[in-house]
């Protein structure tokens, strides 16, 4: 995507367009895409992938921006991270939607009792999900009550055996990486697929169970290791 993205800013840095507005559009581009994902059907699929995929070249284009202008700081971060944060999060939820199915009877039809467990499992992955990257700024804004340095000067690695060998087999087989926009749109977008072969949600709905167990895992896991490593320390 650098490759590409190195030629958007080309383009962006000879307008009046600002690194946060960059960062705006690409917060509105995942959020449609969080929207299509929710829309059953195999062409609502495709469209949150190529949404996606515009909102990781934008995700690339903001910061090469803010680069080039010399207006890198605590803004442009911040504003980085709501959308990493929002869009993550909204893929998550949608994907409970399109496993439940609920927009397939209409919007007219879509009241708060129509939505089923399969919406609530979406947005519990979602909380999941956004609490595991929430434990890792927690760990700045712990330091920083504590009136310890901003990095740990300590080794990171957690000091227990079973955290150690969790983040292990993670390096081995890194999925929960699926819980990212681009991997989850481009797995939404396979069982999609399927689900169109084979008739119902049956491929969506594994998707969401495994990406809410993955979520929960990762979350416990996390806490774990940063609770037993030196990083609070």
């Amino acid at each position: 995507m650098r490759n590409v993205s190195l030629r958007v800013t080309r383009r962006v840095v000879a307008t009046r367009m600002s690194a946060d507005q960059v960062t705006l559009s690409m917060i509105a581009v995942g959020l449609f895409g969080a929207v299509a994902l929710a829309v059953p059907g195999v062409g609502p699929a495709i469209v949150a992938v190529l949404l996606i995929q515009a909102y990781l070249l934008l995700d690339c284009v903001d910061g090469e921006v803010a680069r080039w202008r010399a207006t890198t700081g605590a803004r442009g971060i911040f504003l980085d991270r709501i959308g990493h944060y929002a869009v993550e999060g909204a893929l998550l939820g949608a994907l409970g939607v399109r496993a439940d199915g609920v927009l397939a009877r209409g919007l007219s039809d879509v009241t708060v009792t129509s939505i089923g467990g399969w919406t609530a499992l979406g947005t519990l992955a979602a909380s999941l999900h956004l609490l595991s990257k929430a434990e890792s700024d927690l760990v700045t804004v712990a330091r920083a009550l504590a009136e310890l340095p901003p990095t740990a000067e300590r080794n990171h690695l957690s000091r227990h055996d079973v955290a150690r060998r969790a983040r292990q087999a993670l390096a081995r087989l890194p999925l929960h990486r699926v819980l990212g926009a681009v991997e989850l749109s481009l797995a939404a977008l396979v069982v999609a697929v399927v689900d169109a072969a084979t008739g119902g949600t049956a491929s969506t709905r594994v998707l969401t169970f495994a990406a809410a167990v993955i979520a929960l895992v990762v979350a416990v896991g996390h806490a774990f290791t940063i609770l037993t490593s030196d990083r609070l320390r």
